[in-house]
């Protein structure tokens, strides 16, 4: 069972992490967990969960860059265990307001080309949903 830093008694991922909730883990470590998404914009579509409990990603500081290095590599672990198109995946934060759950979660979504209008203008690079560039430069102030 995953420990949680910060466990927080009312975070939904918190107590997944936990294993006091359902959710269908594709990959765990040390550090992350990447889990089904319960509403998925495409195909595929998976939550990289940190094993702290942040927030999200604009309260990140400094301290968080090893864990956010750490859920941007799982991207690639994940694509390459499912076998999924690497050009065809895309990733990124909500920003606040637009956040569901508040712990840092990155979305794995792919095929991006089976997205709906709407679930497209929900993940849209550098609008509602960040890309992981875009947080690395927020996270070097």
């Amino acid at each position: 069972m995953a420990t949680v830093e910060n466990y927080q008694n009312n975070c939904v991922f918190c107590k997944i992490l936990q294993k006091e909730e359902p959710g269908t883990n594709i990959y765990e470590d040390e550090h992350v967990a990447c889990i089904k998404d319960i509403n998925p914009a495409s195909t595929h579509h998976y939550l990289i969960i940190p094993k702290i409990h942040i927030i999200n990603a604009k309260v990140m500081e400094k301290k968080d860059e090893e864990i956010y290095d750490k859920m941007v590599a799982t991207v690639d672990i994940i694509i390459d265990r499912l076998g999924l198109e690497k050009t065809s995946t895309r990733t990124g934060f909500h920003w606040p307001p637009f956040t569901t759950v508040n712990h840092l979660h990155l979305h794995v979504i792919s095929p991006v080309e089976s997205m709906s209008f709407v679930k497209n203008m929900m993940f849209k690079p550098n609008s509602y949903c960040q890309g992981t560039k875009e947080n690395k430069v927020y996270l070097q102030h």
